[in-house]
C-alpha cells in the first residue's frame, strides 16, 4: 500500500478557510498545524497570505523555509515539530518578524540569523546546537529579549546556574531565559511584590504553545 500522498499548502489553506469560515487572503492568523498527511513543503502558495500576522505551521514534516517572501506583514511564526536544519529562507522577514517559534527541530548551526534584525522572543528548545559560538550569533539579534532553549546539548552540557549565567552574560539585552526572568548583578533585588505570579508561563507551558497555537 502507497504511502499517503502529502498534504501541499493550498489544501491546507483551503481545510483552514472550510473549518474556520475565514478568507485567508484577508485573515491575520493563519493556522496549519497538524496536518494529516503532513505537510512536506512550504511553498509560494502561501504568498496568498497578504495581511497574515501569525501563521502556524508546527508539527508537520517540513525540512525547508520558503514561500514567505510576500508575507509583509509576517510578525509571528511557528514552526515548531519540524525537520527543519536552518534559518534559510527567512531574508524577507528581516523587518517585522518579531517571535520566531522554531523549537524540536533540527537546527545545529544558526548561520543566517542575523537578518531577523526585529526578533525579539526566540522559542528554539530542543533543537541541535552544541557549540557557543554558534549562540554568540544571536549576538547580532539587538532586540531579541526572550529566548527558550533547553534541550540544546550546550544547554544540556552546563550545570543550570552556570549555563544562565553565562547565557545571560552573552546576550545583555535578554530580559527571559528559558522561561525565566534574567537577574543582572548590577539590578536591585527583587521585592516581595516583584514576586507575584506573572501567569505561570514557564518552559512547558511555552514549548506546548508551539504546538496548540
Amino acid at each position: 500500500m502507497a504511502a499517503p500522498k502529502a498534504t501541499t499548502i493550498k489544501e491546507a489553506i483551503k481545510k483552514w478557510e472550510d473549518k474556520t469560515g475565514q478568507n485567508s487572503t484577508t485573515a491575520t492568523e493563519v493556522s496549519l498545524i497538524f496536518q494529516w498527511p503532513p505537510i512536506e513543503k512550504m511553498d509560494n502558495t502561501l504568498a496568498t497570505l497578504t495581511n497574515c500576522e501569525k501563521l502556524s505551521l508546527s508539527t508537520n514534516t517540513i525540512e525547508k523555509v520558503t514561500g514567505l517572501n510576500s508575507l509583509k506583514r509576517l510578525r509571528i511564526l511557528s514552526l515548531g515539530r519540524n525537520y527543519i536544519k536552518s534559518f534559510t529562507g527567512m531574508e524577507s522577514l528581516g523587518d517585522t518578524l518579531e517571535e520566531l517559534w522554531i523549537s524540536y527541530n533540527l537546527i545545529e548551526k544558526l548561520k543566517g540569523i542575523n537578518v531577523l534584525r526585529s526578533l525579539k522572543v526566540l522559542y528554539m528548545s530542543n533543537n541541535l546546537v552544541k557549540e557557543w559560538s554558534e549562540f554568540n550569533k544571536l549576538q547580532e539579534l539587538p532586540h531579541l529579549e526572550d529566548l527558550l532553549f533547553v534541550g540544546n546539548p550546550l544547554y544540556d552540557g552546563c550545570e543550570l546556574e552556570a549555563w544562565r549565567s553565562e547565557a545571560a552574560r552573552r546576550l545583555p539585552s535578554l530580559k527571559k531565559l528559558d522561561g525565566e526572568t534574567v537577574l543582572r548583578d548590577d539590578e536591585p533585588p527583587l521585592t516581595v511584590a516583584d514576586m507575584q505570579p506573572d501567569g505561570g508561563d514557564g518552559v512547558e507551558t511555552l514549548v506546548s504553545a508551539e504546538t496548540n497555537d
